[in-house]
């Protein structure tokens, strides 16, 4: 039998294996933006299962409550710990709760979490609600933030055969005359995804569209080849 949810045991956790010594590269790597513990993605990824499968996770309303406490923590960890226990109760996410994750993508937003929240939480929750979703993702395409801008044009990425390619028009069109690198890449990123899908599509939406020559690149580094 499953404990009850226990934050603090995790975060014991994670303060045990702290490791100084790779904690300076890993926060270089990210543009010392954020402080790390030094934790590697494997040895996360470890104990974080093992807590999830050690105790009961926690479910809304409780839920962003203790997402939260995690993500406002320093450590760049606590926020891929709070991501994890997101996409791990993403099955009882509705669109009810896209501002409390939006609010989470433009809080200590860089590449790292935007793209796992983006496709794999965000993604899923518009998946099971496409008719009311959508008008949402097009809404956060129009935000003043460039990273809710990102998350609109990446939600769809996983969505292969499913994808709204009329969405993914309207997003793309709207910031293909981006000077933003992180838009211009998010814009190849998802017609190089969907390339992998509908090759032909993507090779007459770059030749009927103006893109920046970083998001045709992208998006036609696959198919060129």
């Amino acid at each position: 039998m499953k404990k009850q949810w226990n934050r603090e045991t995790l975060i014991e956790k994670f303060e045990a294996n702290r490791n100084e010594q790779l904690s300076v590269p890993m926060a270089a790597y990210m543009r010392n933006q954020f402080p790390f513990l030094g934790i590697k993605t494997p040895l996360r990824n470890t104990l974080l299962k093992q807590h999830f499968l050690e105790y009961e996770l926690p479910h809304p309303p409780q839920l962003f409550e203790e997402v939260w406490k995690l993500y406002n923590l320093p450590e760049r960890e606590y926020q891929y710990a709070a991501i994890a226990l997101l996409e791990n109760t993403k099955h009882h996410l509705t669109l009810q709760d896209l501002p409390n994750l939006r609010q989470l993508i433009e809080s200590k937003s860089w590449w790292d979490s935007v793209d796992s929240i983006a496709p794999r939480i965000v993604g899923h929750v518009i998946s099971e609600e496409r008719l009311n979703g959508a008008p949402i993702m097009l809404e956060w395409s129009y935000a003043d933030n460039l990273w809710t801008n990102r998350s609109a044009i990446l939600h769809q990425l996983k969505y292969k055969r499913e994808t709204d390619t009329e969405l993914l028009t309207s997003i793309i069109r709207q910031h293909a005359a981006s000077k933003e690198f992180f838009i211009q890449k998010a814009i190849g990123w998802a017609l190089r995804e969907y390339a992998k899908t509908d090759a032909e599509w993507v090779r007459s939406f770059t030749a009927h569209h103006s893109l920046m020559p970083l998001s045709r690149r992208e998006a036609l580094k696959n198919i060129e080849k």
